[in-house]
């Protein structure tokens, strides 16, 4: 990041840690628990559950039964594994470099049990990929579609009264923006991309913290994460790459250095020079 843009990121920063000071969280689960009970299952069977993961899958973007009419919603709520669905675990796997099997396999169910990110990793059946090569690197890193980015002059003085470009706040459940969080473990966090309307939200029932220890996630390293979208930047699942924009992060690990897939991936989208 240029110097010119580091002051917002900390700004950020100290936003998110003034708030989360307020924020106190003590209810238990494990929304994507559910996932650990159906390894094993394949295409032709029929296991309670499997509506579920059809949940899951749709909501990051894998799944969509709504183009086949009636006929589709009654599939996405039954516990059916049919060939939709087998395809929709084929393009989880192959996106989050496992073996692409279309069963959920054991590496495959540990994958869809980490708490994540609320974006979607497939919006509209497309993934925008970037590759950079130079004479010593392989970058990775992707965009949000579209390749949303905030103009060049978006630094200005402005009145208190003014709104705000971006909105960060702590929030349960379902809190009137139609991505409603799940409860501890699950969903982390959700950030839109670049807009004059930008929000920035943390779910209030994680057990946050800024030094984690096991059963804590890291309040940092989702804020940096969460960052990367609101500047453009979509997930980046390469395992080789181990990015902030991995749309993943366990609990009781910090992760919050800048890998450079990750700076060469805003360099790119906003025509800095390396």
């Amino acid at each position: 990041m240029t110097a010119r843009s580091f002051p917002i990121f900390v700004a950020i920063l100290l936003l998110v840690a003034m708030q989360s000071r307020t924020i106190q969280s003590k209810p238990s689960g494990d929304p994507f628990g559910f996932v650990k009970h159906l390894e094993g299952c394949h295409k032709n069977g029929s296991v309670k559950g499997l509506h579920e993961l059809k949940r899951y899958l749709e909501k990051f973007g894998y799944l969509n039964y709504g183009h086949q009419g009636k006929k589709g919603h009654n599939h996405a709520n039954d516990d059916e594994f049919d060939d939709l669905l087998e395809s929709a675990i084929k393009a989880y796997q192959q996106n989050h470099h496992l073996n692409v099997t279309g069963s959920l396999d054991n590496s495959t169910v540990h994958e869809m049990m980490q708490p994540r990110c609320g974006v979607p990793d497939v919006v509209n059946g497309t993934k925008h990929y970037h590759t950079h090569k130079s004479i010593h690197t392989l970058a990775h890193y992707n965009f949000i579609p579209g390749n949303p980015r905030w103009a060049k002059k978006a630094i200005d003085e402005v009145s208190v009264s003014s709104p705000a470009d971006i909105v960060i706040g702590f929030h349960r459940r379902d809190h009137n923006d139609g991505k409603a969080f799940d409860g501890p473990q699950g969903v982390l966090a959700h950030a839109t991309p670049p807009a004059s309307n930008a929000m920035f939200h943390f779910d209030a029932d994680e057990n946050w913290s800024e030094n984690p220890g096991p059963n804590q996630m890291d309040l940092e390293s989702v804020a940096v994460h969460e960052i990367g979208h609101l500047l453009g930047l979509d997930h980046n699942d390469d395992p080789n790459a181990d990015a902030i924009m991995s749309s993943k992060i366990p609990s009781g690990i910090a992760k919050r250095d800048l890998r450079a897939d990750d700076i060469q991936g805003v360099r790119a989208l906003y025509g800095f020079a390396n």
